[in-house]
């Protein structure tokens, strides 16, 4: 036993050089090459973040202006509807005066003719009934002297 444990204490000797070469290498390892790689690696990571970050605010920032614009858009709309109802509204107004207008401009042409009409119809009656005397007259004057004639 003790000639194994003299060759586990040669070997464990043996081994101390390399047992420091390794953490030599372990500790310029952590110094060289892990902690530049990890600051690379955490601004690699801010950036990346950062640049998403960047990319949601743009996002969120491109949503609220939509949503801006839509509301501008559909107050304009309103707005637009609004002055088309006023123009159509105006527009039935306008042209309920001027079917108005015609209708009184027709009933005055209309009320003007019968007043004509019956201006001509009583000059008429006049004229008839002053050449109904007259047409009379000559009638009788037509039919006596033929019976005046027959009965002599």
């Amino acid at each position: 036993m003790q000639e194994i444990s003299q060759q586990l204490g040669t070997l464990l000797l043996s081994a101390v050089p390399t047992i420091l070469l390794f953490i030599v290498f372990v500790v310029a390892y952590q110094f060289l090459i892990q902690g530049p790689l990890g600051a690379t690696l955490k601004q690699r990571r801010a950036r990346t973040d950062g640049a998403v970050e960047d990319a949601q605010k743009a996002i969120a920032l491109a949503e609220e202006r939509a949503a801006e614009y839509a509301a501008k858009l559909r107050l304009a709309r309103a707005e637009v509807y609004k002055v088309r109802e006023q123009r159509v509204k105006q527009w039935g107004t306008e042209r309920d005066a001027a079917l108005d207008a015609a209708r009184k401009a027709a009933s005055l042409k209309v009320g003007e003719a019968k007043a004509a009409l019956e201006a001509e119809a009583e000059l008429a009656r006049k004229s008839i009934q002053s050449s109904a005397a007259e047409l009379a007259s000559q009638v009788v004057r037509a039919v006596l002297p033929a019976v005046a004639g027959g009965s002599r």
